[in-house]
């Protein structure tokens, strides 16, 4: 196992993104030994009194899905109205589980969950900001609100 020399103080909090189903082996959009991380999260966490998640949370039909655009398919980019789009296979839809966080996460104090790209017609890449670049997810206002000052 890692150690981790991190010292982590009141005023920080972790931010574990998008541990997924579907983006863990087998999942519909699997990462390669994508479960690999979840030891290390779990074990990192342990550190931190703060601990917040992002989830992948998209409605069916979503505009990045390749299965919306007729003719296209996956890892094809469209022109969306926020600019180019990766599509790509139906994933982490919303109440599915594929979109639930992994089980093998261990993080009971985590204290927020973050649900990004469950707008129809706009992706999400970041745990901050929507793919238009103008929609927030809140997550700054939260960290300002609580006082966090590392992420």
């Amino acid at each position: 196992m890692t150690s981790y020399a991190l010292r982590a103080t009141e005023t920080d909090l972790l931010l574990v993104i998008d541990v997924q189903a579907d983006f863990l082996p087998g999942g519909a959009l699997a990462v390669p030994d994508g479960d690999a991380v979840i030891a290390p999260i779990n074990a990192l966490a342990r550190r931190f009194r703060h601990v917040a998640l992002t989830q992948d949370w998209h409605p069916a039909g979503h505009a990045s899905f390749a299965a919306s655009h007729p003719g296209r398919h996956p890892f094809e980019t469209v022109t969306l109205p926020y600019g180019d789009q990766v599509l790509w296979p139906e994933h982490c839809v919303q109440g599915t589980p594929g979109a639930e966080l992994s089980p093998g996460l261990d993080l009971p104090h985590a204290q927020l969950v973050i649900r990004k790209g469950y707008r129809p017609g706009i992706d999400s890449y970041s745990a901050f900001r929507e793919a238009d670049r103008t929609t927030s997810t809140g997550l700054a206002g939260y960290l300002r609100e609580r006082g966090f000052t590392r992420v």
